[in-house]
């Protein structure tokens, strides 16, 4: 060929642990130009990887094997093949088309004059230019070695953006389980971009509670919280199930130790909280030693991280002590009707059935299922000869006992939180019906908030399938033919027709929480 590489000689290659390849697509029509570039970086080795040489004849061949490799650190690309412009089409395609801003396109000419070094930088994005007949075999290792800096330091900068954009979306709603793992990972991605190390990456936490600490610490009780890498998607498995023999003995050395403890090219860091019985932090492809600064940098993490996972438990704390209060004071209303027992929990569990059927957002689904309890707290203001009368109300004792929606919408109304904004709204519309005529305000259709319309609906299914003072319990069929027959007066058709579907699912939720004396 008319084109020579001039190697120099190269002292002994030294022996390197390797973690892995850098992909390195060579693009030329001479077979010479492949052979002779695979043994002049045969020993070459960056940031303990050596290169995975591709191989291309053609500028159509380069673009299928590049399209398919996204992952490829450099193309060594000569211009003149099928045509003389068939490598500045390939680098046009890998920029514009496949939108690929992070391998680095060195360009190589055996005909410069075909291809003008300062025409071709101006036009064209490529990051080097080369003549053949300059490229040494030194000058060849000093190009690689570069290009692949420069291009490790891209994807580094991708992977602190990726995270960063991660923690600003879930700083959003930091305070919900979903968002924190969102979180978590991110920053997760933004500690492994920092210590150049973007492999597999995993935070387990302690699926044991708060105060259930042991002496006898094992990592079988961790489940992992966040994941990257071979560990993405992973949340919530055990993580004797994605860890082989040799990271369940680090874990557990880091555990025992509540340490940082080192291996080869990973690490395992121990982080506690008085939530959990220990958090791990696994990261892998270290590059090399760690300095002090990144081990502080790992501390500070598993500081912060616990932090945020924290405040996270407690807020979802609060919320549940919110929900239990909400619970506990309506079956307390509800004990004021001796027969009641589990009604205002299956009410709340057939709620949320519904409205997931009926199409409202899972945020919706829950703020129903919560403040549905509330929908008889009006009920603490019915005389007990009313409430627990066993014969048919007067009609003065009817009106009586119809003030309980407005009763309930009055101690409730004047709240600033969200659950119990809803459960007013119910106390108030549970009692009106779809063709107008109930009650307190005889509203219609969708007049009555979609909140009323499913509380009313559970709340008639669940009264009748259980014996109530004046009744006893009905059989499924009678409550269906009932409930079918009010579709379009007392109920809205549309709901009538889910719980139609859903009869088998609402039968489970009352069997699953029956009453004592049913």
């Amino acid at each position: 060929m008319n084109d020579a590489f001039l190697f120099a000689d190269e002292s002994e290659p030294t022996a390197v642990v390797n973690h892995g390849h850098w992909k390195v697509l060579i693009v030329d029509d001479e077979p010479e130009v492949h052979t002779v570039t695979k043994l002049a970086l045969s020993d070459f080795s960056f940031n303990n990887k050596s290169l995975q040489f591709l191989s291309a004849y053609s500028g159509a061949q380069a673009r299928e094997i590049i399209a398919a490799n996204p992952d490829t650190a450099i193309i060594l690309l000569d211009v003149v093949m099928e045509t003389d412009d068939a490598g500045l089409l390939v680098a046009r395609y890998v920029r514009e088309e496949l939108g690929n801003e992070h391998v680095r396109i060195i360009l190589r000419t055996g005909q410069p004059g075909q291809a003008p070094e300062r025409q071709v930088i101006v036009n064209y994005d490529i990051n080097d230019y080369k003549s053949k007949t300059e490229l040494t075999a030194q000058k060849l290792f000093t190009v690689i070695m570069s290009s692949l800096r420069s291009y490790r330091d891209i994807l580094s900068l991708e992977q602190s953006r990726k995270g960063l954009e991660k923690i600003i979306t879930a700083s959003i709603d930091l305070f919900s389980a979903h968002s924190m793992e969102q979180f978590i990972d991110g920053v997760l991605q933004q500690l492994t971009s920092i210590l150049g190390c973007p492999e597999n990456a995993l935070l387990a936490s302690s699926s044991l509670v708060a105060g259930s600490v042991r002496a006898d610490a094992d990592p079988h009780d961790l489940v992992v919280f966040a994941g990257q890498g071979q560990f993405a998607k992973k949340e919530g498995k055990p993580v004797q199930e994605v860890l082989d023999t040799e990271l369940l003995a680090a874990f557990d050395s880091a555990l025992h130790s509540r340490s940082i403890v080192y291996r080869d090219n990973y690490l395992v860091a121990y982080c506690c909280s008085k939530f959990t019985h220990g958090s791990l932090l696994y990261i892998s492809g270290l590059p090399g030693l760690i300095s002090e600064n990144q081990k502080k940098l790992i501390e500070l993490f598993a500081q912060n991280v616990q932090i945020a996972y924290e405040n996270v438990q407690l807020q979802h704390e609060i919320e549940d002590t919110q929900r239990e209060i909400v619970y506990r004071l309506s079956e307390a209303v509800e004990h004021r009707s001796i027969e009641t027992g589990n009604h205002v929990r299956r009410v709340a569990f057939i709620c949320y059935d519904l409205a997931k059927a009926y199409g409202l957002s899972e945020e919706e689904a829950e703020r129903l299922m919560f403040a549905s309890p509330l929908h008889d707290v009006g009920k603490v203001g019915i005389p007990d000869g009313i409430l627990n009368k066993p014969a048919k109300l007067s009609s003065g004792e009817w009106e009586v006992m119809k003030t309980h929606t407005s009763i309930g919408y009055d101690i409730l109304k004047n709240s600033k939180r969200v659950i119990i904004q809803a459960g007013a709204i119910i106390a108030q519309d549970h009692h009106e019906k779809w063709d107008g005529s109930g009650y307190p305000a005889g509203k219609k259709g969708e007049e009555i908030h979609i909140y009323g319309r499913i509380a009313a609906l559970a709340d008639v299914y669940d009264a009748l399938r259980h014996r109530r003072c004046y009744k006893q319990a009905w059989s499924l069929d009678d409550v269906l033919a009932k409930i079918v027959a009010e579709s379009g007066r007392q109920f809205e058709p549309k709901l009538v027709e889910l719980f139609s579907q859903r009869v088998d699912t609402l039968e489970a939720i009352l069997q699953k929480y029956p009453d004592t004396q049913d």
